[in-house]
């Protein structure tokens, strides 16, 4: 009965901190799928946007994951919205950004492109690529 006790209020608290906005910013989430709709609605925002053109079978795109994570989720890149374009099932939106590869960064502020870069690796030189989106 004890054990009962102590997971149920471990879970009262977990909930209650949850719900007081102690979880991870929304930014250390990840990417989200691209959509025209949402893409759009962040551009009319004039927010900073990254679009990551991206295949699960690129080993460049595996490299950029954990460097794109840990860049978003730094302080100054809280209001980046990140949108992942698959680069095998979302042809049209491939070509509507004109990306030649997969491993294709692309940073907008608003509606106005500031960058892009192509297999990038290199985290100083993607964090000064998010920079342009500011």
């Amino acid at each position: 009965m004890r054990f009962s006790r102590r997971c149920f209020h471990a879970a009262v608290i977990g909930a209650s901190l949850l719900a007081a906005g102690w979880s991870q910013p929304a930014s250390a989430a990840g990417p989200v799928p691209f959509s025209a709709e949402a893409f759009k609605a962040a551009q009319a925002a004039g927010s900073p946007i990254l679009v990551e053109i991206h295949a699960d079978w690129c080993p460049t795109c595996k490299a950029q994951a954990p460097i794109l994570e840990k860049l978003a989720a730094e302080e100054k890149f809280k209001d980046l919205k990140i949108f992942r374009v698959d680069f095998d099932a979302m042809k049209a939106a491939v070509k509507e950004f004109r990306a030649q590869s997969q491993s294709t960064l692309i940073v907008f502020k608003g509606t106005v492109e500031r960058g892009r870069s192509v297999g990038d690796t290199r985290q100083a030189s993607i964090a000064a690529l998010l920079d342009k989106s500011l």
